[in-house]
């Protein structure tokens, strides 16, 4: 060992990123092992590392005995009174090892243990600098595509984007570049395994922090999202200011603040949901765009919503499609209901304090008022004409 062992730990901190610190411990550590497996016990041995020199010493620890047992691990007084006319029993004394062959055996095994802490260390490194983009948004390059995956290179990780992950339209060819929203960073033996996704409703929250100043900054609260990747999303949003309309700011003038998002995401179509502390009004918007002629809560807590027979298939959605993500983006079980079908004996409803209504209460009590209770029928609609137009 000597200064360019020194050198050679300067060069794995700089190149690797490695402090000294790990690989002298690692050595120190296999170098005690080594001593074990000669001897046989290491339990009163030392490794101190020179950092003048640069060289690792062995020191063993004896007691000083009346009579010594073993001789690895004590020492007789008259022989330490040798040493030192002040030793007593008891007393610890240090000495320096140097046995045969010992510093190949050594060096062998150092090197087995730093090449482990070393992968160790790279792996943790690793993980560090992917876990913080957990629940972000990151962009990598298409390495390779199968029936099974996309292979995203994120810089020192390779990704897979599942074909759950995938947005159906979309088709990816090797050298795109992807943004992709980081659903999890785990660290395993074999290394950093970063998960991501581009159907998370979370991507589609980050997307509007990122374009929209007032999101970010908590003006606008994204409430719920729910997603049919790259067909349609319902977002419903809340304004912490009188002065400023949660819809408006999300859809901008002619669509101009979703667009990009909607480019973003195949075509992805956006409902903008004005939220409402009232269950039944929320339901209502977030069935848009369909009129809703009321919406009553029964005893289990589900909800019946009940339209005009021409907005029946409109409530419903295309294979359920609205019905299914309204339900989901308000956390609540939906039934949709032909007004001309419509008995409220069928059912029994619930106020706001949870007792039984009677019909008079249950239809004049949630009935909706379309000039005040609905939210406007504005979606990112307009958005979605305005790129049409523009293409």
């Amino acid at each position: 060992m000597s200064k360019e062992m020194l050198n050679a730990f300067a060069m794995l901190e700089e190149q690797k990123g490695i402090k000294s610190e790990i690989v002298i411990e690692a050595i120190e550590q296999a170098i005690t092992a080594a001593y074990k497996r000669q001897y046989g016990q290491a339990q009163n041995v030392k490794v101190i590392f020179d950092e003048k020199k640069g060289n690792f010493n062995v020191y063993s620890t004896r007691e000083v005995v009346d009579e010594v047992f073993d001789s690895r691990l004590e020492i007789s007084l008259e022989d330490a009174l040798e040493l030192n006319p002040h030793y007593e029993i008891g007393d610890k004394i240090m000495f320096e090892e140097k046995p045969k062959d010992f510093a190949r055996t050594a060096a062998g095994a150092a090197k087995q243990v730093i090449m482990q802490k070393m992968r160790e260390e790279e792996r943790t490194i690793i993980y560090n600098e992917y876990s913080r983009y957990k629940d972000e948004i990151i962009q990598g390059t298409v390495e390779k595509v199968d029936a099974r995956a996309v292979y995203i290179n994120l810089g020192r990780v390779d990704a897979l984007l599942t074909k759950k992950d995938q947005i159906p339209q979309e088709t990816y060819h090797v050298g795109d570049r992807v943004k992709v929203y980081v659903t999890d960073v785990v660290l395993t033996p074999k290394g950093t395994r970063v998960f991501i996704s581009r159907t998370a409703p979370d991507m589609l929250k980050r997307m509007f922090e990122k374009e929209i100043p007032e999101v970010f900054d908590g003006t606008v609260e994204i409430k719920s999202i729910a997603r049919d990747a790259g067909d349609r999303a319902k977002v419903i949003v809340q304004s912490h200011d009188e002065n400023v309309d949660a819809i408006g700011t999300m859809v901008g003038s002619k669509g101009s603040r979703i667009q990009g998002i909607i480019r973003e995401l195949a075509g992805e179509k956006m409902d903008i949901i004005e939220w409402s502390d009232d269950k039944a009004i929320l339901i209502a918007n977030a069935l848009k765009p369909a009129r809703i002629e009321q919406v009553l809560i029964t005893e289990d807590g589900s909800s019946l919503a009940v339209v005009a027979r021409d907005q029946l298939s409109l409530a419903i959605g295309k294979r359920g499609q609205n019905v299914r993500l309204a339900a989901h983006v308000t956390n609540s079980k939906i039934d949709i209901k032909a007004a001309d079908e419509f008995n409220i004996d069928d059912y029994e409803f619930v106020g706001e304090d949870g007792e039984s209504l009677d019909e008079t209460q249950a239809t004049e009590g949630v009935e909706l008022d379309e000039s005040a209770e609905v939210a406007p029928e504005v979606t990112s609609n307009e958005a979605t004409e305005a790129l049409e137009n523009e293409e």
